[in-house]
């Protein structure tokens, strides 16, 4: 197809601003580059609640051309009968999961967009492409291998791990977070759930064998309250009745529920209801029927092999939608949706309103319609337009924008055939929320701190802790004789919670702040506002007090994070929790989000889960076999083998890739010098040079002393770096898994399985080289040991012999040594997205990480410290500020930058 070229969408100077701000962030992280691309899908800012703007490509003509990766997802029916086997269940979610995805560079151009000032492409898979599901799904597959349908599954980000027992949860565990460290791809941790007995998971609840629909499917008609109108009771029978052939003696079960009619045009009009009080024979045909439909006679789970569609529709006191499945004997239900309106909902149009509940099925049902075909099923016309129109209102845009990702046909039905949405949305269970794609997003401010908040923290947070214990008699005597509600100012010793000052010293402040005394004079024109008992408070549920700009927040910020009792230095979502139960203020996100980035115990203390700064340097080939090697031991090793070996001593080619091991007693100087003079020189000859890591058996004299007689050049990998030597490192993560899988029960016998695990690693195709490591180490091909072989051998001289091996050795170290270089670079484009090189300036405030920490409450990381001199661009001087005399040199790897503190 030819290249598509879509215009840009006309913009304002303060539209083109914020484009070019976010696409140097994305520059900045490596997820974009510039491009001479002839494609060029249009940029979409879209207005969030909060004023600011959501920076979108809008990719649906590119979407329209694109062949659909037939890429097939897992059949979910297959997932359910793997779990049900398990006992311990572990989930997983990656963090910024597509963006963890390198894209080839011929697709790139494709993914282009175009700003005022320049011509972009993305370097990594972005939201919106029609194809995104499925690539993603076959990345997690190649990432997980062997693993999958054994103990782990994922269902496109949806990663779970399963076991029998606690102990092969562990082993388990070890072996994916291993999987996913090689492949480098990032977890959210405060998202994952670890080892857990019970699990939802594909909309499902999960424990001891059983797999139930979750509550939240079910919830939606399950607690529906009693039809309170004949209409009502009407629809419900209708509703129903959709359903009847999966209900056995549907006719008798709902015949007392056929008396009630639906309200006829004249009482339409004239707004007029019949009003109904259901008999005890009347109620228990109406949950009988709540149960039928709730439980597997008529809800199933789902299955791949059949089409799902959703059905939704929307009323004036809510919305209701279904996900249901196509069989041949008729749609079956999957779940259920039942939301109310908020105020401001109520007020929204029609076609809003109706959007907003197809909306709201993707969010609950993501799992199940990301990455298939779907149909979508609205008794409102205007929307089978939806993805036809250029623009159109604000709202819906950016809805529409939402579900670019998602593969669907819009289909009308009348209202007539969409009954059970309709019932569900005239009979709303869920509490009403606010639409969450117009919550506020933070956006932190990377800089310096201030000195002197790093000086005076610990006496801060004890005169804090001090006058929170002084005032609690005050303030609860207070807070009794208010009506404030319990979870506003209410302070329980038992709940270890303080309040930090007097509900007067509150309303006082109010009064003095020009922010709350502009709502206190116009009271009527903020509807999210009440003034009670004269304290302003915002309407919340429950209503919390209003906080005033300056130390009442500083206070708060820290009694609800720095103090032992409330805050305990919990991390952003804990402390916004606490804090928004209580409190309210309107930047209080941002500066919760700010008081912990800059503070200084959790940037000591807490473990950092990021990438380390610093793009990859690769370290260049050999230029040929026996010119590098690299040696380490592996262990020790669990449990010891039956000849009391427990470790294995390894050494790699770095070209050819060809691997020595043996299984050894200890790992001592003495063992590596023996196995060196044995296995290694008197067989193979002596290597030109060697390169190991720092420890001691390496380091010894009596390594030294041999090295330097055989003429050998010794290297060192750098401390604390262990990818220096990432040969051996590689290797030994493959061979334990193979070790494991031949050994006996009790796996003693892994030292006898060590020299056919590396006699078949040795004569395997290698993924770095292309090549097979015994070719290029013996300049033959490998006879293994069930070949067929000619019985007839000859006995010829060949006096090219020499010269033809010479040849075909120099060609196989050619190719291997191109091919490391490329699969170096594309190792080296995957590590580098989501990296930057640090740039520091003299005078940034920094910590600096501890390397030797021996004990789990060790400090993390030290300081502060301030750059005093630059001596690369990655390497630096620092001064401790408190203690003068200490100097450090260091590295941008190790450091740790220093935030601004607002409050």
């Amino acid at each position: 197809h030819p290249p598509i070229y879509s215009k840009q969408y006309p913009a304002s100077s303060k539209d083109q601003e914020i484009k070019f701000q976010e696409t140097q962030k994305l520059l900045e992280r490596g997820q974009i580059e510039e491009s001479t691309s002839p494609w060029s899908s249009p940029i979409v800012l879209v207005k969030k609640k909060d004023k600011t703007m959501r920076f979108c490509i809008d990719y649906r003509r590119l979407n329209a051309i694109t062949i659909k990766d037939a890429f097939p997802l897992p059949r979910i029916d297959e997932i359910f009968d793997q779990l049900s086997d398990a006992t311990y269940y572990t989930k997983f979610d990656f963090k910024s999961g597509y963006f963890q995805v390198p894209l080839s560079k011929e697709d790139r151009p494709k993914t282009a967009f175009s700003t005022r000032d320049n011509h972009y492409q993305f370097t990594v898979l972005p939201q919106g492409i029609t194809n995104g599901p499925a690539t993603f799904q076959r990345v997690i597959n190649h990432i997980l291998g062997p693993t999958r349908w054994k103990y782990a599954l994922a269902y496109i980000d949806d990663v779970i791990i399963y076991s029998k027992t606690f102990e092969e949860h562990l082993s388990h565990l070890n072996e994916i977070c291993q999987i996913l460290k090689e492949a480098r791809f990032r977890l959210n941790p405060e998202k994952c759930e670890i080892a857990r007995t019970q699990t939802d998971y594909l909309g499902h609840r999960i424990q001891n064998g059983e797999i139930r629909p979750s509550p939240t499917n079910i919830h939606g008609l399950l607690n529906t309250r009693l039809p309170q109108t004949a209409d009502e009771a009407c629809k419900f029978v209708k509703a129903a009745e959709y359903y009847r052939k999966f209900i056995p003696n549907f006719s008798q079960i709902a015949e007392p529920l056929r008396k009630f009619v639906p309200t006829t045009r004249t009482q339409k009009k004239k707004g007029q209801k019949t009003i109904i009080t259901l008999t005890s024979e009347e109620i228990k045909a109406f949950e009988q029927l709540k149960k039928f439909l709730t439980t597997d006679l008529v809800l199933r789970l789902p299955n791949n092999r059949f089409p799902f569609k959703v059905q939704t529709d929307a009323s004036d006191e809510g919305i209701g939608a279904v996900l249901l499945q196509i069989y041949p004997e008729g749609d079956r239900p999957i779940a259920y949706l039942s939301k109310k309106f908020t105020q401001a909902q109520r007020k929204w149009s029609p076609m809003e309103q109706e959007c907003y509940a197809f909306i709201c099925a993707l969010d609950k049902w993501h799992n199940y319609l990301s990455g298939i075909t779907f149909i979508w099923e609205t008794d409102h016309k205007a929307l089978t337009q939806l993805n036809k129109k250029a623009q159109i209102n604000k709202r819906c845009e950016r809805w529409r924008l939402k579900i670019l990702e998602y593969d669907f046909k819009v289909k009308y039905i009348p209202g007539s055939i969409n009954l059970m949405p309709d019932y569900l949305s005239r009979s709303p269970v869920e509490d009403a929320e606010e639409d969450p794609d117009e919550t506020t997003h933070l956006i932190s401010k990377s800089t310096q701190t201030d000195i002197s908040n790093v000086n005076n923290h610990s006496s801060i947070v004890a005169a804090v802790e001090t006058r929170a214990m002084k005032l609690r008699n005050k303030t609860l005597n207070d807070i009794s004789n208010t009506k404030l509600p319990s979870d506003s100012l209410n302070t329980s010793i038992e709940e270890n919670r303080t309040t930090p000052f007097s509900i007067e010293e509150l309303i006082q402040a109010q009064q003095n702040d020009d922010y709350s005394k502009n709502i206190l004079n116009n009271i009527k024109k903020y509807k999210n506002y009440m003034i009670k008992d004269n304290l302003l408070m915002r309407r919340l549920n429950p209503p919390v007090p209003y906080v005033p700009q300056g130390d009442f927040r500083k206070t708060i910020l820290q009694i609800y994070h720095d103090t032992a009792a409330n805050g305990a230095h919990f991390g952003r979502d804990k402390t916004i929790h606490k804090i928004k139960q209580r409190y309210f203020w309107p930047s209080m996100y941002k500066d919760i989000n700010n008081y912990i980035k800059s503070c200084i115990p959790c940037a000591q203390f807490n473990p950092r889960r990021q990438k380390n700064p610093g793009t990859l340097r690769p370290i260049k080939p050999p230029e040929g076999v026996w010119q590098l090697v690299s040696m380490d031991f592996h262990g020790p090793i669990t449990p010891t083998s039956q000849r009391g070996n427990k470790y294995i001593i390894c050494l790699t080619d770095v070209l050819s890739k060809f691997v020595i091991t043996k299984a050894v007693r200890d790992n001592t100087a003495q063992t590596a010098i023996r196995f060196l003079k044995e296995d290694i020189i008197s067989k193979f000859g002596t290597p030109r040079c060697i390169l190991t890591d720092n420890g001691t058996h390496f380091t010894s004299t009596l390594m030294n002393e041999l090295i330097k007689q055989i003429g050998s050049t010794h290297l060192y990998s750098t401390p604390y770096h262990p990818q220096t030597n990432g040969q051996v490192e590689r290797y030994n993560s493959t061979m334990d898994a193979k070790i494991a899988a031949l050994s006996n029960l009790r796996k003693t016998d892994w030292d006898d399985q060590l020299s056919f695990v590396t006699f078949n690693y040795n004569t395997s195709i290698h993924s770095s080289t292309k090549q097979i490591p015994f070719e290029m180490m013996y300049g033959r091909s490998p006879v293994l040991p069930f070949d067929h072989q000619d019985t007839n051998v000859t006995l010829s001289y060949d006096s090219e012999h020499v010269k033809k091996l010479q040849q075909f050795l120099s060609k196989l170290n050619e190719q291997a040594k191109l091919n490391i270089i490329k699969n170096q670079q594309r190792y080296k484009q995957r590590y580098d997205i989501n990296r930057s090189n640090p740039s520091y300036n003299i005078g940034d405030l920094v910590l600096v990480k501890t390397l030797n920490i021996r004990y789990k409450f060790d400090i993390r990381y030290e300081g502060p410290f301030r750059i005093i001199q630059t001596i690369t661009p990655k390497t630096f001087i620092v001064q401790h500020v408190k203690k003068s005399t200490l100097y450090r040199q260091v590295t941008t790897d190790v450091l740790l930058p220093i935030f601004e503190r607002i409050y």
